[in-house]
């Protein structure tokens, strides 16, 4: 009785993730169109307005002021990156990764995944200084997106290939957290690292006291994210360092885990707020004077190439590799069709990669290639991954019966 009902909890937590993450996808298309719209209408001059709106916090002579976009980039993407070093730990821990046979399929494939777009990337920006630091661009999956287009295909696709790409989807967001911090950080001010290295020792404090009330971690990484933010790390940073010193094993008195509560309580806000209001705010293209001769531009092609072809390459042939050597095995019920089709789904990078190019451009004239380059290779991605396992469904050697999220 108890495994039976240690089994239906964990089922009810993948569906209960599942569900929000492909609701969340489907919403994030919407934002996604209203913000074309939008730069391709009328109302593109309030559009690029309102993204400007100057918004400042101030205490006494302490002040943080920045323009609405960056406020989103952020401030907001933070509470994003919290969930995501949430899951990850949970998944570390008691989840898909928690074994050598679990981790070693999606991780390898996230990891080839990474690899040969950013080859691609590179390759065809060879020779060109100004645009190599955006070879991370295409390496990044966005979940919600990937899941949403999943959604569409129901009871189609076995429930272990949704679980295969929320883990390729994991370890790419956590290679993106190392890759961020690596690669990705301005000039750094060393009292403000102090005073963040002294925020994050208060965190593993009360992690190791067993302290179970998620407020106190809540108003210590406020103050964490502001010493991140000034300290010239990128701040969504901050958010990881939190998820990591959330507990997950400590309980509270009425036996909940503080992380299942408050990835249980992020969830909803990320997928319906968080995220959609990102690529509003990030997905805005004029198309006006744009023509297929400004794809064929290096960064842009490259960061559709890696996405749509680097992806699709890197996940299906590290997946292969690993199943023909006997160290690993499809995931269950599913067939080597279904499988480059959710191959092909990692290349939808989206507010990912939308993210990641915000950080490696500053400069007003990269925004439109490289939105329109991650635009045109997610899209092809996500067209070639759905027909893929549209038309592959009736392969699949055993479908599991617990149906569709």
């Amino acid at each position: 009785m108890v495994i039976s009902n240690a089994i239906r909890k964990a089922t009810d937590g993948i569906s209960d993730f599942l569900r929000l993450e492909s609701a969340g996808g489907l919403l994030l298309v919407a934002a996604a169109a209203l913000a074309l719209i939008c730069s391709n209408s009328p109302l593109r001059h309030a559009y690029d307005d309102l993204l400007k709106i100057p918004v400042e916090v101030r205490f006494g002579a302490f002040a943080l002021a920045k323009p609405l976009l960056l406020w989103i980039n952020d401030g907001l993407m933070a509470v994003f990156f919290l969930l995501i070093g949430l899951e990850v730990k949970r998944e570390v821990i008691e989840g898909e990764l928690s074994t050598p046979a679990q981790v070693v399929l999606p991780v390898v494939a996230g990891l080839g995944g990474m690899v040969v777009p950013a080859l691609i990337y590179l390759l065809l920006n060879y020779g060109n200084g100004a645009t190599l630091n955006g070879w991370a661009i295409p390496t990044a999956t966005d979940i919600a997106f990937a899941l949403g287009i999943l959604s569409l295909l129901g009871n189609r696709v076995p429930v272990s290939l949704k679980i295969f790409l929320t883990a390729v989807a994991i370890a790419d967001d956590l290679s993106a957290i190392v890759i961020i911090a690596l690669f990705y950080t301005a000039e750094l001010s060393i009292s403000m690292l102090l005073f963040a290295a002294v925020a994050i020792a208060v965190l593993i404090a009360l992690n190791l006291l067993k302290i179970t009330r998620i407020a106190p971690y809540v108003i210590v990484g406020v103050i964490l994210w502001v010493f991140v933010l000034k300290s010239g790390v990128h701040a969504t940073l901050a958010g990881v360092a939190v998820a990591f010193a959330v507990p997950l094993k400590a309980t509270d008195a009425q036996g909940h885990a503080p992380l299942h509560q408050l990835e249980h309580s992020l969830h909803p806000w990320v997928a319906f707020g968080v995220l959609p209001i990102f690529a509003f705010a990030n997905a805005g293209v004029s198309f006006a004077g744009v023509t297929l001769t400004a794809l064929a531009e290096p960064l842009p092609l490259g960061i559709a190439a890696g996405l749509f072809i680097g992806k699709l390459v890197g996940v299906c042939g590290a997946s292969a590799v690993l199943v023909r050597l006997g160290l690993a095995k499809l995931p269950e019920g599913a067939s080597w069709p279904q499988l480059v089709g959710v191959a092909a789904l990692c290349g939808v990078g989206f507010t990912m990669s939308l993210f990641i190019g915000s950080l490696a451009f500053e400069g007003p004239e990269y925004f439109t290639p490289l939105r329109l380059g991650v635009i045109v290779g997610s899209t092809l991605s996500g067209v070639t991954g759905y027909l893929f396992l549209r038309f592959a469904s009736g392969h699949s050697s055993k479908t599991p019966s617990h149906g569709d999220n």
